[in-house]
């Protein structure tokens, strides 16, 4: 008889799992390592929680999610038939891929960006084309997404935070016979968005989330957005239920108070410009970023270093053992405190790890 690990199908068994970042169990740690967003959700949003935790629970939710959906349309100007939501934006990626990449399809993503595109892609066993991003974060000139059935462009980019244009990214839609994917899932810690490309692009996704911006990641909610047909036909593919009745609560009171969101985003912007003064002036190099985190280069002390004796003094940022990534720390925008601890802290460590000391 096989062994268990026997039984797996073949791509499935070669895969790595993704990797997300660290959630310590205990308490006590300055989180700056997974891009939450540092402030409470609207008081709305706990208030129609609290008053939803009773007998409705025993009910399926909404599989249509139309509350949502038209809260949506109106704030984007939409109909309801070009909206889908999904547990998360990851969900929708993946529905995205399962819909649209089977066996051999050429996907096409600049490196580095969101790991987990990878995964999807294997998952399918679609060919990935990875084509390095130029070192300011902007896309090679030759970047090959004519011949791809697939394009995803995270924009902003996690983990560089950069934005690209909506101009560079209009040339990539002009260019493509296949779909078109931007993932905005930090745009609104940004300016602009690429929504308006759907009136003359009928192959483009735009992919959002309430994980970020609305400090709702618990919830598991994201939504995107596309031509009424390429949503009907994802709607094939999506799970009947699957969104839950909660999540679904939380999403239409965050976006009946949608200032609450804008608010703490601009508080995020300014504390985001003193982090990278902050980093700047300890020596970092810091690309200008247009998300709730930041990418910052050191070459001495070793990143590595930095961020494990971060973590002895429970300080959490992000660290990737990957290519282009391994002098570099990923760090999330906290409150104005917790960055002020975690440049002070830096400024220490490094000031220890001085050769003249």
């Amino acid at each position: 008889m096989n062994s268990p690990s026997e039984l797996f199908l073949p791509h499935i068994a070669q895969m790595h799992g993704y990797t997300p970042g660290e959630q310590p169990q205990g308490g006590g740690f300055t989180k700056l390592n997974t891009n939450e967003n540092p402030y409470p959700p609207s008081e709305t949003v706990l208030q129609r929680l609290r008053a939803a935790c009773g007998g409705d629970l025993r009910l399926y939710p909404d599989p249509q999610a139309l509350g949502v959906r038209h809260r949506l349309s109106q704030l984007f100007g939409l109909s309801p038939e070009q909206i889908m939501v999904g547990n998360g934006s990851d969900e929708l990626l993946n529905i995205i891929l399962r819909s649209f990449a089977g066996p051999h399809h050429q996907v096409v993503y600049p490196y580095p960006t969101y790991p987990y595109y990878e995964k999807l892609i294997q998952l399918q066993q679609a060919r990935p084309v990875v084509v390095d991003f130029e070192p300011d974060f902007s896309l090679p000139a030759d970047f090959p997404a004519a011949q791809a059935r697939i394009a995803l462009i995270a924009n902003p980019n996690s983990p560089s935070g950069t934005l690209l244009s909506q101009e560079a990214i209009e040339r990539l839609a002009a260019q493509m016979q296949g779909i078109l994917v931007i993932d905005e899932a930090y745009v609104d810690f940004a300016v602009g968005g690429c929504i308006a490309l759907l009136q003359q692009y009928p192959h483009v996704i735009v992919v959002r989330t309430l994980s970020k911006s609305f400090s709702l990641a618990g919830m598991r909610l994201g939504f995107c957005f596309a031509a009424p047909e390429l949503i009907a036909g994802m709607w094939k593919v999506k799970d009947h239920y699957n969104v839950n009745r909660l999540s679904l609560v939380a999403a239409e009171a965050a976006l009946d108070d949608i200032e609450t969101m804008r608010a703490n985003a601009a508080r995020i912007q300014s504390t985001r410009t003193c982090l990278q003064q902050g980093l700047r002036g300890l020596g970092f190099t810091v690309w200008e970023s247009a998300a709730n985190f930041v990418l910052a280069r050191i070459f001495s002390p070793p990143a590595v270093w930095l961020y494990e004796e971060l973590k002895k003094r429970r300080i959490l940022v992000r660290y990737f053992r990957q290519r282009r990534l391994e002098d570099c720390l990923r760090i999330t925008v906290g409150t104005d405190q917790e960055i002020a601890l975690l440049l002070e802290e830096l400024k220490n460590l490094l000031q220890h790890h001085s050769p003249s000391t």
